[in-house]
């Protein structure tokens, strides 16, 4: 350590530089300003370290209600499915039924119209034979009247008339 007291050597100046500045900067009061701006410093992080803090609790309740509306909205929609599900099952009933009543229906209808029809063609069938046997019967009298002069049946018949009459 001769070197801190002994003029000559150039640690000796450096040293007494150092010291002169260190009390230069202590009378500037330079700690005090350096201890202000990093209190000042430490301020303000704490305060973002705050923020921080209650924007995280803020974001973990809405979270949390999000996750409440999630759930209530999934229950929701299985309600929704289930009830749509349901309805899909009644309407698939209700047209099977509609479906089954309609066939029923129209065989019916069908049944009717073919004995319409049936009804139709047994009348022209007994209208026709109708015609044919009027006809047969006009040949036939017109055959007997042309062939004779007078029919016997009718001869008998006008006279027991006379003779009832008498």
């Amino acid at each position: 350590m001769s070197f801190l007291t002994n003029p000559a050597d150039a640690e000796f100046w450096i040293m007494i530089a150092l010291v002169v500045f260190a009390g230069v900067l202590w009378r500037a009061k330079v700690p005090s300003l350096a201890m202000k701006t990093l209190d000042d410093a430490a301020a303000k992080v704490q305060a973002q370290l705050d923020e921080a803090v209650r924007l995280r609790e803020e974001a973990q309740a809405l979270l949390a209600q999000i996750q409440v509306q999630r759930a209530d909205t999934d229950r929701a929609a299985a309600e929704l499915l289930k009830n749509a599900q349901a309805d899909a099952d009644r309407l698939r009933a209700e047209a099977a039924i509609k479906l089954e009543e309609d066939i029923k229906r129209r065989g019916l209808m069908a049944e009717r119209k073919i004995a319409l029809a049936e009804a139709q063609a047994a009348g022209e069938v007994k209208a026709a034979a109708a015609d044919m046997a009027a006809q047969a019967a006009e040949a036939v009298l017109s055959a007997r009247i042309a062939g004779a002069t007078s029919d016997p049946l009718i001869d008998t018949g006008l006279s027991r008339l006379a003779t009832r009459f008498s």
